[in-house]
């Protein structure tokens, strides 16, 4: 066969290996995005307005969390339900509710844990619900903090959850702490405070983690899947 009449054949196949990795990427989401919704249309009936729900995120920062906090929980929200959907009330960029279906794929490996008031059959009354949701409502479309700082105009996960709860229902989720408590020894971690901070460490800012949450003896767990 002459060289031009190769050329393309040789074309196809390059574009085909080229474009295989973002097709596999692509197809990768797709696969966890249906088993994120089978494991979503399982439990539900299992859910309540107000669980909370922990996995580890695969965001940049993920692991620098999780070192610091000797914790696998980076990432958590709030579950609630809206007509028949559920969705996670959840501080990303921004601040919004998101399927419940979307946010299990995000987590590694489709992991995750519910947790509930210990006392919810009493405590989680309509009325309370009413001002858990609006505890939160103010803080819907909030961009997200990068720099865990404890003010209102940006917010993180844990954050959100701790505010919402004490806000609305009084009841503090929990150990708060500083910058400084946690374990900030790891390259990983001096590495992104690094190219958070640079050299200007806000060591006695207020800081609730995933793990301190996640831990809160007023907490049961629900779900583990």
């Amino acid at each position: 066969m002459k060289r031009w009449l190769l050329l393309p054949f040789l074309l196809l196949a390059g574009l085909a290996i080229a474009a295989y990795p973002r097709l596999h990427r692509k197809l990768l989401r797709f696969q966890s995005h249906q088993a994120a919704e089978a494991t979503t249309a399982e439990i539900t009936p299992q859910l309540r307005d107000g669980d909370l729900i922990f996995h580890t995120s695969l965001s940049a920062q993920s692991r620098a969390i999780q070192l610091a906090t000797h914790s696998p929980w980076s990432h958590c929200g709030i579950v609630y339900k809206a007509g028949k959907n559920w969705q996670v009330f959840e501080a990303v960029q921004p601040v919004k509710l998101t399927p419940l279906a979307d946010w299990v794929a995000r987590g590694q490996g489709g992991h995750f844990v519910t947790k509930r008031l210990r006392d919810a059959d009493a405590v989680l009354t309509p009325a309370a619900l009413a001002r858990l949701r609006a505890a939160g409502q103010p803080m819907l479309g909030h961009n997200y903090d990068l720099y865990f700082g404890w003010a209102d105009d940006r917010i993180y996960c844990s954050e959100l959850i701790w505010k919402v709860y004490e806000r609305g229902l009084g009841r503090r989720l929990g150990q708060l702490q500083q910058l400084r408590d946690f374990d900030l020894s790891n390259p990983a971690v001096q590495a992104k405070l690094s190219e958070r901070y640079g050299r200007n460490l806000p060591l006695a800012e207020t800081v609730i983690s995933p793990v301190s949450i996640f831990r809160s003896p007023d907490l049961v767990s629900v779900l583990n899947r």
